[in-house]
């Protein structure tokens, strides 16, 4: 189960929602998409809950793995969920290499003697819970579901060691569960507090199960390990502080530098979540990179599904398209090409090579080469009449076609670097949203389609640049079209001897 967080409360008399499909089948596992909403009765106001995604895994009776059917997709949103979940499961393989990482940094960092703090021995918790069959499904295994009410409670009670009040449950780390418990096993939970943070404190707890030979000669199994954040709140609704807490021991210590690194990964991804047009670009640390390429992948795919396209030329080999919304104007480019689609995307990926088909790129850089499928690139471009060149820090996230229908991609958005800080010969400019969506035609051609979306700050110099006349697109265009072929049939020329 991915991190939940809970948005709203739901209370007794109250109406819950729970709604559930498969977004992807992989090979033998699959993303199911959970979405819950609360209505009050007497208002009939209607709020989310929270949403989360969970994987499922196939197991069959005897040994041996299932191999899923691909799901059919029957509407836009299934697309989009669709498509975001292979980078929803990136993020979840890739989680333990960014903890470590974190991990890495948070050792080094000292641990502050505060006056009064609470040893983390004095919040352990344990509880011990037999499984019964109303705890199990049809094939006696307990449910997911039980195990996470159970770990809550005995969670709360931990918490509740430190604020002497009921405290609140906001939001839960990555449940992985790492094996069955049947009816009859003994569970036994203990829960403790890993770290505070002002108005937040961490909770971990851990889960073994026990037959009845196993709880003879203590030998437990490891079902599950997950971390609890919650809140303290007083009559009114206000947060309230949590006292520090003081690690005593080589464990204690592990937990309390694990706790900031999680941390760490939260905020990061509740920012990735939040971001408004008008706030400056994220910046780009270890504890992001995840998200920031999720984010990156993700809006570019929204853009590309939006309803409400308007043609406004259509040549030959080149459609070009505008969306309103606001005072959000985007652009979609769409190209026939007559190369093949991986040939264009190698082409259109390395940002290097943009320079010889794109007059609005004066120089092209790689500051960071973050893995095979991130780059971080500095751009300038050539100066207006009446003002400042402007340069571009930019995040080129690329992504292989997983199966013939679904696209090349070639996502582009806006990042800081502490490395790159603005320089006072150019104006620092952001790109909200762009790039390449590459579509398979037959053998020998392909549709590539150019996106880019901007807001009213940058709208002067796309007028004067990009869109102030159609003419001006067209050329960019054309002289896209010639360099993909050009280089394209000279690569493929090249292949063949």
């Amino acid at each position: 189960m991915d991190d939940i967080q809970f948005e709203e409360a739901a209370r007794v008399g109250q109406i819950i929602t729970i709604k559930a499909k498969v977004n992807r089948a992989f090979k033998t596992s699959m993303e199911v998409g959970i979405k819950v909403t609360v209505q009050d009765v007497l208002t009939d106001v209607e709020k989310v809950v929270s949403e989360a995604y969970a994987t499922y895994v196939a197991k069959p009776a005897g040994a041996g793995k299932i191999e899923l059917e691909p799901v059919i997709l029957l509407s836009k949103e299934d697309h989009l969920e669709h498509t975001l979940a292979i980078e929803r499961r990136r993020i979840r393989l890739g989680y333990e290499q960014v903890f470590k990482n974190l991990m890495q940094e948070s050792n080094n960092e000292d641990i502050f003697e505060v006056q009064d703090a609470v040893s983390t021995d004095l919040t352990h918790v344990q509880s011990i819970e037999l499984v019964q069959p109303p705890h199990a499904n049809h094939h006696g295994n307990t449910f997911g579901g039980q195990i996470m009410a159970w770990m809550e409670t005995v969670a709360s009670i931990s918490a509740s060691r430190l604020c002497r009040s009921y405290p609140v449950l906001k939001s839960v780390n990555m449940f992985k569960f790492w094996g069955p418990s049947v009816v009859g096993d003994r569970l036994v939970f203990n829960a403790i507090v890993n770290n505070t943070f002002q108005n937040s404190v961490e909770v971990g707890v851990r889960v073994e199960a026990y037959n009845c030979e196993e709880w003879i000669k203590n030998q437990a199994r490891h079902i599950n390990s997950a971390f609890l954040i919650f809140n303290n709140v007083n009559e009114k609704g206000e947060l309230l502080t949590f006292p520090r807490i003081k690690p005593t021991t080589k464990d204690s210590i592990r937990r309390y530098h694990g706790a900031i690194a999680r941390r760490r990964i939260r905020l990061a991804r509740k920012c990735m979540l939040s971001t408004k047009d008008d706030k400056p670009s994220d910046p780009w640390e270890t504890s992001n990179q995840a998200f920031m390429s999720y984010s990156n992948i993700a809006a570019l795919t929204h853009l590309a599904a939006k309803q409400g396209w308007e043609i406004t030329t259509s040549l030959d080999d080149i459609k070009i398209w505008t969306h309103e919304e606001g005072d959000v104007l985007s652009l979609k480019v769409e190209m026939q090409v007559k190369i093949p689609s991986h040939v264009a995307f190698s082409l259109l990926s390395d940002f290097t090579l943009r320079q010889e088909w794109d007059t609005h790129f004066l120089t092209c850089e790689v500051l960071q080469a973050v893995s095979e499928d991130e780059k971080i690139y500095y751009v300038t471009s050539p100066p207006m009449t009446g003002h400042k060149p402007r340069d571009f820090v930019i995040l080129v996230s690329e992504r292989q076609s997983c199966k013939p229908s679904e696209p090349y991609m070639v996502a582009v958005k806006s990042v800081t670097l502490t490395s790159m800080p603005p320089s006072p010969e150019y104006c620092r400019s952001k790109i909200l949203c762009a790039g390449f969506n590459i579509y398979s035609d037959s053998n020998s051609s392909c549709t590539v389609c150019y996106f880019n979306q901007v807001t009213s700050g940058v709208m002067p110099y796309l007028a004067a640049n990009l869109t102030g006349s159609s003419k001006s697109i067209e050329h960019t265009a054309l002289e896209c079209i010639k360099f993909l072929e050009l280089k394209g049939s000279n690569s493929l020329l090249k292949a063949d001897f």
